[in-house]
């Protein structure tokens, strides 16, 4: 990202070192000596160099980081030969797993433009995502299980902000997207570590409370939507800070406004519609709705993307059930910002969303001691995929229903009742 000489940067560096911090800090709490693996837009040079100090400055024993770039990208979907679409770097994947397996942090920063792959074939950009995600597979395990701390947080590409912002110029367009990060993620406060304890310990309030309840399921209703999401057996509800299965106290997503829990794979009802468009691999899916029968997605349409989001459910037999319920308040600072991401770490953080594929182990009760086959028996779900999509609004209820049919209110038009 190149600006004409004496143009200031559009994006402040103070805040960004202080994103780089509450990533480290906050995000990882990443340990002495512990090694670190990143993953990065090239764009996003400006945000490593940042995040590669403070890990050093932590006393991280090794960063490594693996860089992406949007040309090269598109180079293989316009030149590489057929086949190519079938096979991904299994060697690198396994080089990351041995890395979590071994003690190493994950972090990722996510920027690309989310419709890079919006004018490619659809049919090869979807081998190529199955293929990347069966060989991911075995390091993603380490991920969606908790067994290491990991982190996301976000960098403003300008292909990304052009994108949320069209009608700007892109250092205009740039700075807006900079700042709307910064704001998201805590780091335009004067102390962030500070903010982000204080908001956990809401979080943690919330979760507490859901999980004194035992819900057996959760009703949602709205329009179009009137869906029963069943919870899985021994179900704990999560937010914000969470301790991982190494001991360390981590914040994978920054921002992160939801508390979430694991649904039952095999008994989820009705119908329901999106709230927001999902930016998926490149393509928009507009319009979701789908029906479930025992779990299981039987119908599925969208007014924009629907050939995109069917050959997505058809990833495998998980990826029609549900692998996550997240509840957030129509109020949430990111919905309140009326700006559409095109990303689901910040889409999904202003809206109660469910998520279609793999669940996260970590909400079981006493999940350090259940083995996948456990963990299958009490309905979670184990898919290639996991994917969020936007189902809450200021207009959609939800209630907590128990065991015996008796119903609590859980939000009311969006908010927590």
């Amino acid at each position: 990202m190149t600006y004409p000489a004496n143009t200031p940067t559009p994006i402040d560096p103070v805040k960004l070192d202080k994103l780089a911090e509450v990533a480290i800090k906050v995000g990882l709490q990443l340990q002495k000596g512990q090694d670190l693996v990143m993953t990065a837009p090239i764009a996003a040079m400006p945000l490593v160099r940042d995040i590669t100090k403070h890990a050093y400055k932590a006393g991280a024993g090794l960063v490594t980081t693996f860089y992406s770039d949007e040309e090269t990208t598109l180079a293989r979907y316009e030149h590489a030969p057929d086949e190519s679409f079938d096979r991904a770097s299994d060697w690198l994947y396994e080089g990351m797993a041995k890395a979590f397996a071994g003690g190493a942090a994950r972090l990722a920063i996510s920027g690309d433009n989310p419709m890079m792959l919006s004018a490619q074939d659809p049919s090869k950009v979807a081998r190529a995502n199955k293929a990347n995600s069966i060989a991911y597979k075995p390091a993603l395990e380490k991920i969606s299980n908790f067994d290491i701390n990991w982190n996301i947080v976000s960098y403003p590409n300008p292909s990304w902000a052009r994108l949320v912002f069209p009608n700007d110029p892109e250092p205009i367009a740039v700075e807006k997207l900079a700042n709307a990060i910064f704001a998201a993620s805590r780091v335009d406060l004067d102390d962030p570590v500070a903010a982000w304890n204080a908001h956990n310990a809401n979080l943690a309030r919330r979760s507490a409370w859901l999980n004194g309840e035992r819900f057996a399921s959760l009703h949602f209703t709205g329009p179009g939507t009137d869906l029963v999401v069943g919870l899985a057996d021994g179900h704990l509800w999560c937010g914000g800070a969470s301790e991982a299965k190494n001991g360390i106290i981590c914040n994978p997503n920054i921002p992160t406004e939801e508390v979430f829990t694991t649904p039952h794979a095999l008994r989820v009802e009705g119908y329901v519609s999106s709230t927001k468009p999902l930016s998926h691999q490149g393509t928009l899916i507009d319009d979701i709705q789908v029906r479930f029968e025992d779990g299981r997605i039987v119908e599925a349409k969208a007014s924009r993307g629907e050939e995109v989001l069917n050959k997505v459910l058809d990833t495998d037999e998980g990826a029609r059930r549900l692998g996550e319920v997240a509840l957030v308040p129509h109020s949430s600072p990111i919905s309140a910002s009326g700006i559409l991401f095109y990303n689901t770490l910040f889409d999904e953080n202003a809206s109660c969303h469910i998520a279609l594929g793999q669940c996260y182990s970590g909400c079981f009760v006493d999940d350090t001691s259940l083995t996948p086959e456990q963990i299958r028996a009490q309905g979670g779900n184990s898919s290639l995929i996991h994917i969020d999509w936007m189902i809450g609004s200021g207009q959609v209820d939800i209630d907590g229903v128990r065991a015996d049919g008796s119903r609590v209110p859980v939000m009311r038009q969006g908010e927590w009742a």
